[in-house]
């Protein structure tokens, strides 16, 4: 890797690439294409979406419209060295959300996706955190106007002022971290944290825990004698070494019941028979490979799947 490319991951500072459009955390094509080093630059960022429509949803990557894009060419592309990554002649971008970013990086080929990906994960995290203390500062400033000024018109005007900043930023922040809570991806590795996210969503539920997970063993054992309230496990039916184990386990625990069924192909969370999560690998291979776990938000989804469980507890 020449010089040149190094560029792209240890001098480009990637915060500076994360923008805001629509209330949420954004980069473009451009930035992306450079970053991961692509030899077509934005084509082959935007072929990677067309050839993958279904896994790219407007929530995750979406082309500006003129107007954001006006608003883009007067914040950061006042140079014109800036449009030659787009040939010259600048067209609307395609930005991609923290979860777009993540999902790119599982489809282009380059050398350095992994580890670029990583770092790009790492600076939306700063980015966090620099909401966090916009926050506080902003509420700092409210003090300070009400402890330095002598019209009270104007404390008052001051401080309404500060509470509807402080209140777009939380909101802003507690979108942006409840999608990154929802939906997240996992790279090839990554296999405590894996294990850490799954048994976090374990531990939400109150009252009692559905797992489908045909190919379980003694890695969901371990998660499960961690979890304080009933477990009832869906799992194939043919699968002598997991009912040797389950068989040594409920001599000790008694809060997993264990069903055999095979018509279920994907592996689910239900939580509290009300919440659901898809986990896009059986839990034993966490980490070992690039996958996602995703919240389940359509309601009429959320109902049939547990309205199936219900035939089978």
């Amino acid at each position: 890797m020449g010089n040149n490319e190094n560029l792209a991951t240890s001098e480009l500072n990637i915060e500076n690439m994360i923008y805001e459009f629509r209330g949420k955390q954004v980069m473009l094509d451009s930035d992306l294409a450079k970053l991961y080093q692509c030899k077509n630059g934005t084509k082959e960022i935007n072929q990677a979406v067309k050839n993958n429509p279904d896994k790219f949803p407007e929530r995750f990557s979406w082309k500006l419209t003129n107007k954001e894009s006006d608003t883009l060419l007067v914040k950061i592309f006042d140079q014109k060295g800036k449009l030659d990554t787009r040939g010259g002649k600048y067209r609307n971008p395609r930005v991609f959300t923290e979860q777009g970013v993540a999902m790119l990086a599982t489809i282009l080929k380059t050398d350095v996706a992994v580890q670029t990906s990583i770092k790009i994960m790492d600076a939306f995290v700063s980015m966090r955190k620099y909401l966090s203390s916009s926050l506080l500062n902003a509420e700092i400033m409210a003090y300070q106007v009400i402890n330095n000024s002598k019209d009270i018109f104007e404390i008052k005007n001051s401080i309404n002022e500060n509470r509807i900043e402080i209140r777009l930023l939380q909101e802003s922040f507690k979108k942006f971290e409840e999608k990154k809570v929802s939906n997240e991806i996992y790279f090839n590795g990554q296999i405590y944290d894996a294990y850490s996210k799954i048994l976090d969503i374990f531990k939400e539920s109150k009252k009692d825990i559905v797992v489908i997970d045909g190919y379980a063993d003694k890695v969901f054992l371990d998660i499960a004698r961690n979890v304080k309230i009933n477990i009832i496990l869906i799992t194939f039916t043919k699968n002598s070494r997991f009912q040797s184990l389950f068989s040594k386990y409920s001599k000790q625990y008694s809060n997993l019941k264990v069903l055999y069924n095979n018509s279920f192909h994907d592996r689910y969370f239900i939580l509290d028979q009300s919440t659901v999560y898809h986990c896009g690998t059986s839990i034993n291979h966490a980490g070992s490979k690039t996958f996602s776990i995703n919240k389940i938000e359509d309601k009429i989804v959320i109902d049939s799947l547990i309205d199936c469980i219900k035939h089978l507890v």
